[in-house]
């Protein structure tokens, strides 16, 4: 399990995995590259042609499905909301619970490193709400309002 006690200046993708339930093929963070508690984080997913997606998203011209991108922020804020109110990854997990304002404005391509940006609109109890924005060299491919929760692992 991460410490993320204090406001960091990274983190590599062994801690990553330390908060997020996510594996292969499905972590959608490769780094982090700051923490502001409470405030926002910053990171990046490194995209690669032998994604699985790939395979059928599309085979002629491949293009990451925006719902990834979507996911991707999802996660960076869960660790974002982990950081800032520490959880028990072992027995609590972050629900996703919905979307809203989601746009899409570029495609994202193999090769490109996707740029993570998260900060929170709302907190209260166990509900986070969150903007975030998805960029490739500073071009915004995607933004969205997220909404999750932290629940038990076991109903």
């Amino acid at each position: 399990m991460a410490n993320l006690n204090t406001d960091v200046g990274s983190l590599e993708i062994h801690q990553i995995l330390g908060v997020l339930p996510h594996r292969f093929p499905f972590v959608m963070v490769d780094r982090v590259t700051e923490i502001a508690r409470s405030k926002f984080i910053r990171g990046h997913k490194c995209v690669s042609y032998n994604e699985p997606y790939f395979q059928g998203h599309f085979p002629e011209r491949p293009i990451m499905p925006g719902v990834l991108v979507i996911e991707a922020l999802s996660q960076i804020g869960g660790i974002l909301a982990y950081a800032s109110e520490p959880f028990d990854p072992i027995t609590n997990l972050m629900f996703f619970l919905g979307i809203d304002k989601a746009k899409f404005r570029r495609t994202v391509v193999p090769g490109d490193r996707m740029d993570l940006y998260v900060e929170v609109l709302h907190h209260r109890s166990n509900v986070w709400r969150f903007r975030g924005e998805a960029s490739v060299d500073g071009t915004l491919c995607a933004e969205a309002e997220l909404l999750a929760s932290v629940v038990d692992r076991q109903p």
